[in-house]
C-alpha cells in the first residue's frame, strides 16, 4: 500500500463536528464525526479523558500536550516521520486505525485503538478518513 495512493472508494473524509460526553462525570467521550455530503458517524465508548485532549487539540488550548503525544511527535521528528492521515473502521465489535506515515520511508501502522487515532488526527490536524459504511444520515434529536 502507498502512502500517496488515491483515496480508497470505500472511504470517506471527515470533519470533527462535535465532541462531548456521553454522562454527566465526564467518563465517557463521544463525538460527531461529519462527512461533506452531511452524513455522520457517531463514535462513543472512549475515555473522556481522550475526548478532553481532542477538544483542547481542536480548539488550540494553550495547554501543554500530554507527555504520550509529545512522545508520539519526538519519535517522529528523531526518525524524520509525519503523520499525514488517519482511517478508521470497524473490526468485529470495536473500532480501529491506520496511522500513515511518510518520510524518509512509508510506515503504516495497522489495528491501533480509534479513539487515540482521532486524537492524533486532530493533535496534526491531518486528515481523517472513516468507512463510508459507518456513514449514517444526520438524525435530528
Amino acid at each position: 500500500m502507498e502512502i500517496d495512493q488515491a483515496q480508497e472508494p470505500d472511504y470517506e473524509t471527515v470533519q470533527i463536528d462535535y465532541i462531548g460526553f456521553v454522562d454527566p462525570y465526564a467518563v465517557e467521550g463521544m463525538v460527531i464525526l461529519k462527512a461533506s455530503d452531511g452524513k455522520e458517524f457517531h463514535m462513543r465508548a472512549f475515555s473522556g479523558e481522550v475526548a478532553r485532549h481532542i477538544s483542547s487539540f481542536i480548539e488550540s488550548t494553550e495547554e501543554p500536550a500530554p507527555s504520550i503525544y509529545k512522545m508520539m511527535e519526538t519519535i517522529c521528528e528523531e526518525n524524520e516521520l509525519v503523520l499525514v492521515k488517519v482511517k478508521i473502521y470497524d473490526s468485529g465489535e470495536v473500532l480501529r486505525a491506520n496511522l500513515y506515515f511518510t518520510g524518509k520511508k512509508d510506515m503504516v501502522l495497522r489495528n491501533y485503538r480509534a479513539s487515540d487515532a482521532l486524537a492524533l488526527g486532530a493533535f496534526y490536524n491531518i486528515p481523517i478518513l472513516v468507512r463510508k459504511n459507518l456513514l449514517k444520515e444526520r438524525m435530528e434529536a
